[in-house]
């Protein structure tokens, strides 16, 4: 801004009001962890088509797992992923990494370490990444491997794990399955799915890869909030096991998803749980509308920070926090006939007295109600009489 006006004329200024509106952040990049024969190792790749992915790791020959999981990701509506090489098991059973340090188990190999920048391997490589929201590790069902994913995600907060069931139920029927621990960051899925192998014919493969594409998709063509179920799994010719609806009834209430053959309409998942005991964080869609929307809020306020801490600034986030909610209401994603019914933003005097201004903070209390899936759909039929009265009996 000019300081001086000295002569007779017309000044133009620019000025920074001060306030930014709030964008969307993605929601379907996915990072998968795997073994493969070829390719960097420990090193995330980014791969939005099959043919990247094969041009850095190979094809279906060089990887268990990996290759299905990404082909699939790609073949249901995938668009962005991040391919992390764990490394590949010696004839011994061991392996060695870049630094030739002998790894004792798979679980060390996912785990991974971190030494500080370049020398980060299995999970710590992507504590660098921002931009990835999913995580899975396709075919990994070591307890001890799928613990590390949901801690990730949890210390990550704005990410959310695919898990894997084992191939083959050991001891039983479906209710030995073993299940995940606690956690509302991630979700479950059973059974493993038939997929074709241009080298073995049809094999089965762990689901989390096709699913990880599904969320993608259903990202996509509907949004966030919309619960990643009900929606055929592309790729799957059929399935290990075949689920009843007696034992979808023992494995639903415990957080984990089915994926069943349904008449005439395909192989489909059919589940939408977290495997969190939190009622507050059953559904999937909630969890994850919640990471977009407060990763959201952190990156496009960051304006705030350092601006004098007083009515106008409390006014103003008000106002920014408002219009990008009043946008995810507009979309669906939240409940409500009205926005004051779907959501609420306080950021004024009484969320900021004078000691917490005096500790530099600014305060701002935001409230939503998220839709959720109709998870059980009841019709209530009852007989007619000629007066158009139902009939009791």
């Amino acid at each position: 801004m000019a300081t001086s006006y000295l002569s007779p004329g017309i000044y133009v200024e620019e000025v920074d009001r001060g306030s930014k509106p709030i964008e969307t952040v993605g929601t379907n990049t996915v990072a998968f962890l795997g073994e493969c024969g070829v390719g960097p190792v420990n090193e995330p790749v980014l791969c939005t088509n099959w043919s990247q992915f094969t041009k850095h790791f190979g094809d279906f020959s060089n990887s268990e797992y990996l290759a299905h999981a990404v082909y699939g990701f790609f073949n249901n509506g995938g668009g962005r992923c991040f391919v992390l090489n764990v490394g590949n098991w010696n004839d011994d059973g061991s392996n060695l990494d870049r630094n030739g340090n002998k790894l004792a188990s798979a679980a060390a190999l996912y785990i991974g370490s971190d030494y500080g920048p370049g020398t980060r391997t299995g999970l710590h490589a992507l504590e660098e990444i921002d931009e990835i929201n999913i995580l899975t590790a396709p075919g990994q069902t070591d307890p001890a491997v799928q613990d590390a994913l949901l801690t990730h995600c949890e210390k990550m907060r704005y990410r959310f794990a695919i898990l894997d069931s084992p191939e083959v139920i050991e001891d039983g029927g479906v209710d030995k399955l073993p299940k995940p621990r606690d956690s509302k960051y991630g979700a479950y899925y059973f059974p493993w799915i038939e997929v074709y192998d241009p080298n073995k014919g049809n094999i089965y493969q762990p689901s989390a890869g096709f699913v990880a594409g599904v969320y993608s998709r259903t990202d996509e063509e509907r949004g966030v909030h919309k619960a990643p179920a009900n929606e055929v799994i592309r790729g799957a010719l059929g399935l290990r096991y075949s689920v009843t609806k007696g034992e979808q009834d023992i494995l639903n209430p415990k957080g984990i998803n089915c994926i069943r053959e349904m008449k005439n309409r395909g192989i489909r998942i059919w589940g939408a749980r977290t495997i969190s005991s939190d009622p507050s964080w059953r559904y999937i869609n909630v969890r994850r509308l919640f990471n977009m929307v407060e990763q959201s809020i952190e990156q496009g306020t960051q304006w705030v920070v350092f601006e004098p801490n007083d009515h106008k600034l409390w006014k103003r986030v008000t106002r920014t926090i408002t219009a990008f909610l009043m946008r995810i209401w507009r979309s669906g994603a939240l409940m409500g006939e009205t926005p004051e019914q779907a959501f609420y933003v306080k950021c004024d005097s009484e969320t900021n007295p004078p000691e917490v201004v005096d500790a530099g903070q600014l305060i701002c209390e935001i409230g939503m109600c998220p839709v959720k899936p109709a998870e059980f759909v009841i019709f209530r039929i009852g007989q007619m009489d000629a007066g158009g009265d139902v009939a009791e009996g």
